[in-house]
């Protein structure tokens, strides 16, 4: 009887703190419809000179559709090349499973905005929303991501992506690898 009342607590236990609660930065019901963005995380940090390179993912639901929402920030002194979005740009995520999953870009052309700051750096900021293939969005679910590849419109671009990664621009400690395995249950 004991035995029994240990492995029932214990599997109350593990079921109440298995899944942290779903955090989002917006979640809006209105007369045209709904829309819940989750919290940023930063996937990939690149600081070298006076140039820096910040990718976020954000995953979102605009009625019902879920969509990953990938920002990219560059900062720098120097010249900035522009990484255009267009309906052919796609995301590749390699899972440490091995398996490859690939997201499409909805078909709408952007290379982002320059902004010239008060310390003489230029930072442009791009936002890709991407969605998911059906047969695919179950594997994001079962496995980390190793690598990202990025296509543009002219170039690709691959990331490593860390379990871990400790930014040097907010201080803030952040685990990429595993951030859509617990996160792609808040927009299903």
């Amino acid at each position: 009887m004991k035995q029994l009342i240990t492995l029932t607590f214990f599997l109350l236990t593990f079921t109440a703190f298995a899944q942290k609660p779903c955090e989002y930065s917006a979640n809006v019901t209105d007369s045209i419809g709904t829309y819940k963005i989750t919290n940023e995380c930063l996937i990939s940090e690149k600081n070298f000179g006076n140039t820096f390179n910040y990718v976020f993912f954000a995953l979102a639901q605009t009625d019902g559709l879920p969509t990953l929402n990938l920002q990219l920030i560059q900062k720098s002194k120097d010249f900035i090349k522009a990484n255009c979005f267009d309906k052919n740009s796609r995301v590749f995520l390699q899972l440490q499973n091995g398996k490859v999953v690939t997201l499409m870009h909805v078909d709408q052309e952007n290379c982002g905005t320059l902004i010239r700051d008060d310390k003489g750096y230029d930072n442009r900021v791009n936002t890709g929303i991407f969605m998911f293939l059906k047969d695919n969005f179950e594997e994001l679910k079962k496995s980390p991501i190793n690598i990202m590849r990025i296509k543009y419109l002219t170039s690709t671009e691959d990331y490593i992506v860390k379990n871990e990664l400790k930014s040097e621009m907010n201080g803030k400690v952040y685990k990429p690898d595993t951030y859509l395995m617990e996160n792609i249950r808040c927009v299903e």
